[in-house]
């Protein structure tokens, strides 16, 4: 339990006054030439355009592009590692890199500070992650921030199965499936992200400001 508290306490401490981020998911297996990679590179060089945090799990393949779009265009970048058996170097384009013991800590960091989601291509990992966020903004966990899937060809067959199965059985509402933005375009992610922005600071003015109880690095 301590070693838990200690966690939570140290990414509230390193990330409290990250800005604004937009969380980037997707696998560790591409490699550069990949056109997801690209994609990613675009879409994190994008979100720097925007004057916002590109938050990765600061690994190689997709959250590498996602960071290093980020830092190619002047933006900050911030990495959520986590400790696995094949350690996980972080990627050399990340401005501040956490790591933590716990899957669960980590994933409330890349919610918590995030305006929105980016998902793309990627394994059980970036499966857990998506659903986990969707599941969060259909009960009402966190607030309704924009998750965006790229890559319209790989995401297809999952969203006819929501579609066909899930929602033709009725465990799922027309709603739910309406949370998922579906696109290629980075300028339908961008619009979707300054949505998430709209959502966030028209919650932001009925907050108390913040104080560094933790002794949070600014």
């Amino acid at each position: 339990m301590a070693r838990i508290a200690a966690e939570f306490v140290k990414g509230f401490r390193a990330l409290h006054f990250a800005g604004p981020c937009v969380t980037v998911f997707g696998s560790a297996r591409f490699s550069e030439e990949n056109r997801y990679y690209q994609m990613a590179r675009e879409v994190g060089a994008r979100i720097a355009g925007l004057n916002m945090t590109v938050m990765t799990g600061g690994g190689p393949g997709i959250m590498e592009a996602a960071n290093r779009g980020a830092h190619e265009a002047g933006g900050k970048s911030l990495g959520c590692n986590i400790m696995l058996p094949m350690e996980q170097k972080p990627n050399p384009y990340v401005d501040r890199f956490i790591t933590f013991r716990y899957f669960f800590v980590r994933k409330v960091m890349l919610v918590k500070y995030s305006y929105a989601f980016v998902v793309m291509p990627g394994g059980f990992g970036t499966l857990d992650e998506t659903f986990e966020a969707l599941t969060l903004v259909q009960t009402g966990k966190v607030l309704s921030f924009p998750v965006v899937l790229m890559g319209v060809e790989f995401w297809t067959p999952m969203i006819d199965f929501l579609r066909q199965r899930m929602l033709a059985e009725g465990t799922l509402s027309q709603a739910d499936l309406d949370l998922i933005t579906l696109t290629d375009s980075p300028d339908e992610a961008v619009a979707q992200i300054k949505r998430g922005v709209g959502v966030f600071e028209a919650d932001r003015k009925k907050r108390p400001k913040h104080y560094r109880w933790l002794g949070e690095h600014p």
